[in-house]
């Protein structure tokens, strides 16, 4: 048995650590001596490391820092929340779009009216053209300012903006006057081209957009006219404004209203209101008639609509981000004399297929049905003002999904009013704008006062109105819309004498056009219970808590 002092390694480990060293002490050496060099390769390397970093980081900066100078950031434009235009001795046509002309992503306000002179000491007699005569008007929508004005030919058909195919990069105006029709560029004011029409007929209806049918790659549009006796339609070429085929006769008088529908495998339909409702003719049947060689579609579901839409006034189509839009039918009129016995209806159907949604029976409509998104569903919902009599409407707004009623009011009504508009948000619900007359009783007399009021519905607090005093007079046109993507909700009103009535410039007073941002009415307003207890006043802090709803809206394009 050994003594224990004779283990080292327990005893004194220190010990046994410098005895094992002293064994191992060459190939300790050699170690260390490795170490030293490996130590400092690995210290060059992360040095070299560093060095790029920094100078990759250094590189970086220098760029984003060079670039920020040579191409800064986009500047907004700055708009004036409300602008007034003020025209004098001048009559409007109705008519109001909105394009933007000058590409500052703000759209801008294009109107047309009658007068000797124009807004930019433009006159009549320094053009050629016998006075009064007709301008054309761009109004920067950021300020009300001019953007550029064109005096044309004194008479006016129609007219329409946005037209794509008049030029091979731009969009266009297209106004057709009694005896020719008139291109002109929308962005500088240049007349692209002018073309007499022929003796065939005076036209009678609005510009419908067609595809290529001559062959040239812009697109072309199609007129309808009469001669008291006959209808026609003519193809016309959107480069030029030349003729394209022949004239087609049809079989029915056509009146102002008809619209270009589009199916679901790319078939085009016209359908025409006449004076036995509305017919229907498919664009290639059309061409083939006007002896135009194309390849357009024919659809089969439309094919066995040839006889149209018996007893139906007028047809609307209901976009809602669907392919193909929905059309809804009115009807029928005081002039379809064989439908006499008809109950006055509303039907919704399917663009495709031709199936019915829903169908519901109405009372004369005061104006023409606008949509909106009053539930979140991404149906668009129909907005119709009904004669209630006594000078009185009822607005009310049906569910696009099955017709039934979401909401109503009964509103004063008066001659001049703009029939309902409105603006979609981000929640996929839209802000509906109104217009009507209260009547209210003063404390002191028993006599009653009408004013003229516009309204803001929010669908979440339906029970609400937001009410401003608006005192417009003789309403031309109404607008609400976004004149910027995404943002910058606000309404137009054009006011004054009306040029489509035959009203003499120089005996008129002035034209004015407003622009107004949406949420500048917000503060401005009264709040208005809806339904009952009409009496039953709104509590402050109800009716700032409803105001700041409505601030906190944000607005979008589509869904």
């Amino acid at each position: 048995m050994s003594d224990p002092a004779e283990s080292p390694r327990e005893v004194d480990p220190l010990k046994g650590r410098e005895v094992d060293g002293a064994a191992n002490g060459t190939a300790d050496s050699a170690r260390k001596k490795s170490g030293c060099g490996g130590k400092l390769s690995l210290s060059r390397l992360s040095g070299w490391r560093t060095a790029a970093f920094l100078f990759s980081l250094f590189l970086c900066l220098t760029i984003v820092f060079a670039f920020s100078f040579i191409l800064p950031c986009p500047v907004r434009p700055q708009y004036v929340v409300a602008w007034n235009r003020t025209i004098p001795a001048a009559a409007a046509y109705n008519f109001l779009a909105v394009e933007d002309t000058n590409n500052d992503k703000v759209k801008d306000v294009i109107i047309i009216y009658k007068s000797r002179e124009g807004s930019q000491n433009n006159t009549c007699e320094h053009e050629g053209l016998p006075s009064p005569c007709l301008l054309l008007l761009v109004v920067d929508g950021t300020d009300g300012e001019t953007i550029w004005e064109r005096p044309l030919a004194s008479d006016l058909t129609c007219a329409k903006c946005g037209l794509e195919g008049l030029d091979e990069q731009n969009k266009g105006c297209l106004l057709v006057h009694d005896t020719n029709i008139t291109a002109i560029n929308i962005y500088s004011g240049v007349q692209l081209w002018q073309h007499q029409l022929s003796s065939d007929g005076k036209v009678v209806a609005p510009i419908l957009s067609v595809p290529d049918m001559d062959g040239d790659g812009q697109k072309d549009f199609v007129l309808l006219m009469s001669d008291h006796t006959q209808m026609k339609l003519k193809f016309h070429s959107g480069k030029t404004g030349k003729a394209i085929g022949e004239v087609v006769e049809l079989a029915s008088e056509v009146t102002s209203h008809h619209l270009m529908h589009t199916t679901a495998n790319g078939a085009q339909y016209l359908l025409m209101q006449t004076d036995t409702g509305m017919i229907t003719q498919g664009l290639w049947s059309l061409a083939q008639k006007a002896n135009i060689s194309t390849k357009l579609k024919m659809d089969p579901e439309w094919e066995k609509m040839r006889n149209g839409f018996l007893c139906v006034q007028r047809v609307f189509e209901v976009s809602g981000g669907k392919s193909v839009p929905s059309l809804l039918l009115i009807g029928p009129s005081e002039q379809l004399h064989h439908c006499t016995n008809e109950v006055p209806s509303m039907e919704l159907l399917r663009g495709d297929s031709l199936t019915s949604m829903w169908k519901i029976n109405t009372s004369k409509l005061l104006s023409e049905p606008s949509f909106g998104h009053f539930n979140q569903d991404h149906i668009p919902d129909v907005v119709i003002e009904e004669d209630a009599g006594n000078n009185t409407k009822k607005v009310m707004i049906l569910d696009g999904n099955s017709g039934g009623l979401l909401w109503n009011v009964s509103l004063l009504t008066k001659a001049h009013t703009p029939w309902p508009s409105s603006v979609l948000t981000l929640y996929s619900y839209s802000v509906f704008m109104m217009w009507g007359e209260k009547q209210s009783q003063t404390n002191d007399t028993n006599e009653f006062v009408e004013e003229r009021f516009s309204y803001l519905l929010h669908p979440l607090h339906s029970n609400l109105l937001l009410e401003r005093s608006n005192p417009v007079e003789d309403v031309i046109a109404f607008k609400a819309t976004l004149l910027e993507r995404g943002r910058h909700a606000s309404y137009l009103i054009l006011n004054g004498p009306s040029a489509n009535e035959g009203v003499d410039p120089d005996l008129a007073k002035s034209v004015v056009l407003t622009k107004r941002k949406l949420k500048k009415d917000i503060d401005d307003s009264n709040v208005l219970r809806v339904g009952e207890p009409q009496e039953e006043p709104v509590s402050k802090d109800n009716e700032d808590y409803i105001k700041e709803a409505f601030n906190r809206l944000r607005f979008s394009d589509s869904l």
